[in-house]
């Protein structure tokens, strides 16, 4: 791995894994609802959220779509590979306050097309709050 570069796909083995964790913060979702233009208000209004079934704010289930993304983005592939598709669920609900740990494991390398396919899984804690498999395309090692 280069510094400005990832993983090449000849550098890759099945049970790879990296982890990348975030304590969210209130600014974190305020910024985030901007940013993306979700600004329900289970998000970002207290008194709403108290009359929901969370009784109290959660943070966007993307947030943590996004904490995979920088898993992936910057550690594993890491720079260079691209991010293709993602199936992933929600789980449980993320709270201001909880530190979140995205975790990427490869679990599949398609050396033909250059696909690598990693398990991507979302705790706080103990507790699993998103799961799901990512599809990265990554650079062969220049010749």
């Amino acid at each position: 791995m280069q510094a400005l570069h990832g993983y090449y796909l000849e550098d890759l083995e099945v049970g790879m894994q990296a982890s990348y964790a975030k304590t969210i913060t209130d600014a974190d979702v305020i910024l985030f609802a901007g940013i993306s233009g979700d600004d329900n208000p289970v998000h970002i209004n207290a008194e709403y959220a108290k009359t929901t079934m969370f009784e109290q704010r959660i943070v966007h289930g993307m947030f943590s779509a996004a904490l995979i993304s920088a898993v992936l983005g910057t550690r594993l592939p890491g720079p260079g590979a691209i991010y293709v598709d993602q199936q992933l669920k929600f789980k449980a609900p993320v709270h201001i306050g909880d530190t979140v740990v995205a975790t990427a494991t490869v679990v599949e390398i398609n050396e033909e097309r250059r696909r690598v396919k990693l398990e991507t899984i979302c705790r706080v804690g103990d507790k699993v709050v998103a799961e799901g498999v990512a599809t990265n395309m990554v650079d062969r090692r220049p010749a």
